[in-house]
C-alpha cells in the first residue's frame, strides 16, 4: 500500500527549494546498515514502496527494514492539452523531499553482504545516487564504504 498522509492542511503546496544538506537524519539510528542519499531530489511514494519491496524480497523477509522518509508533500499536474492559466492543477501524487546526506532506509538483523545487495537493489529503484553506510563506521568517525 503506497504511503500517503492521512490528512493535510493544504492540498496544493509550493514546490520549495532543495538547497544544502539535510538538517537531521544523517546517521544510522535504528538498524546496522543504511542507504544515504548523495543528491537532493523528490522521491515519490511509489519509488519508496518499490525500494522497500526490493529489499524485503531479497532478504526473504528476514531482518528488519526501517523507512526514514515519508512522502508528505503533494505535487500537482494539469491535464494533457490544457492551455496555460486557469489556476493550479489538481494534486497528482505525493513526494518526500530528500536532501543529500539523508539516511533513507535502514536494515538490521542480516549479514553485511545481504544488506549491501539489498541496498543496491533498493538504490536501483531510486532516481538518485546513493551510498551504503554502516553504523560502526559512523560511530568511529571513519570514511564510509561506497557502492
Amino acid at each position: 500500500m503506497p504511503l500517503v498522509p492521512k490528512r493535510v492542511k493544504h492540498r496544493r503546496e509550493f514546490r520549495g527549494k532543495m538547497r544544502g544538506a539535510a538538517k537531521g537524519g544523517k546517521t544510522v539510528a535504528f538498524g546496522e546498515y543504511g542507504l544515504e542519499a548523495l543528491e537532493s531530489h523528490w522521491i515519490t511514494n511509489r519509488q519508496i514502496e518499490a525500494a522497500r519491496v526490493a529489499m524485503t524480497r531479497y532478504m526473504k523477509r528476514g531482518g528488519k527494514v526501517w523507512i526514514r522518509i515519508f512522502p508528505q508533500k503533494s505535487y500537482t499536474a494539469k491535464g494533457v492539452g490544457v492551455r496555460m492559466g486557469s489556476g493550479k492543477g489538481a494534486p497528482a501524487g505525493w513526494v518526500a523531499v530528500v536532501k543529500r546526506e539523508k539516511i533513507m532506509f535502514e536494515i538490521g538483523g542480516v549479514s553485511e553482504e545481504t544488506a549491501r545487495e539489498a541496498m543496491r537493489l533498493a538504490a536501483s529503484k531510486l532516481p538518485i545516487k546513493c551510498k551504503f553506510v554502516k553504523r560502526e563506521d559512523q560511530e568511529a568517525g571513519g570514511a564510509t564504504n561506497e557502492d
